[in-house]
């Protein structure tokens, strides 16, 4: 949410300060994988996820253009909102719609130092540095840099259809996933049918992968995403309503 040169001197001031506080693993494939899928439940929704109240007050980086959601705390503090369920922020899924804002994506910071991403989280402009604790800090700087997915693998950027196989997804779903949301996906009750959420499969996958925030939904992160992307092909066999 704030400039790339905004980022570069952010980086340059804080992140030798701050490098002990996390210690890059030695490839991305050591990378705690719990962390990460925690990570992205705080991304998708921190406040729920530790179990606080919403914020109150708008976040001070987001747009006032957004007339939607400028005035809504509640949903401008919430990291995807700015920078997508897509990680791709103006570049992506929220590159126009009710969503954009106009905002760089994460992806920039894939592979790179955690220790940079918590110099960026914890910096004025930010301003999580009294909202998460060290922990909350280190498993979203986990997802930041550790957590990205190659999409259009997974999903069509076009037509938004899964590249999945739906028989495999069906099994995976009637096993793990129908134990909450029953084998047509219609529950809980004070959900949407999960079929009708599939406009945004990335958001979907998103919380296929990493699970919902405070929530005893299972993370399948550190499964094959190729799972992940079957799941989705089946619900759009389930029905809508």
């Amino acid at each position: 949410m704030i400039s790339r040169h905004g980022i570069v001197r952010t980086i340059v001031a804080s992140a030798l300060a701050l490098g002990g506080m996390i210690a890059a693993p030695a490839s991305a494939a050591d990378v705690d994988q719990r962390s990460v899928a925690r990570g992205g439940r705080l991304y998708d929704k921190w406040y729920k996820e530790i179990k606080v109240d919403a914020p109150t007050v708008s976040h001070p980086l987001y747009p006032a253009a957004n007339e939607k959601y400028a005035k809504d705390p509640a949903s401008n503090w919430r990291c995807k909102e700015c920078h997508g369920w897509d990680r791709q922020g103006a570049a992506g899924g929220y590159a126009k719609g009710s969503h954009a804002t106009g905002i760089i994506g994460i992806d920039g910071m894939s592979g790179g130092d955690p220790a940079a991403v918590i110099a960026i989280l914890t910096s004025e402009g930010h301003g999580y540095g009294d909202k998460l604790s060290q922990q909350d800090l280190a498993d979203l700087a986990n997802f930041v840099v550790y957590g990205k997915v190659e999409w259009p693998a997974y999903i069509d950027p076009e037509t938004k259809e899964p590249k999945g196989n739906a028989e495999a997804g069906k099994q995976v779903f009637n096993t793990i996933c129908a134990n909450c949301h029953g084998l047509e996906g219609k529950l809980p009750k004070e959900m949407p049918p999960l079929a009708s959420l599939m406009s945004n499969p990335w958001e979907v996958m998103h919380k296929i992968l990493n699970g919902q925030p405070n929530e005893a939904m299972p993370a399948l992160r550190a499964i094959d995403n190729q799972v992940a992307a079957d799941i989705l092909a089946h619900l759009k066999t389930l029905p809508e309503q």
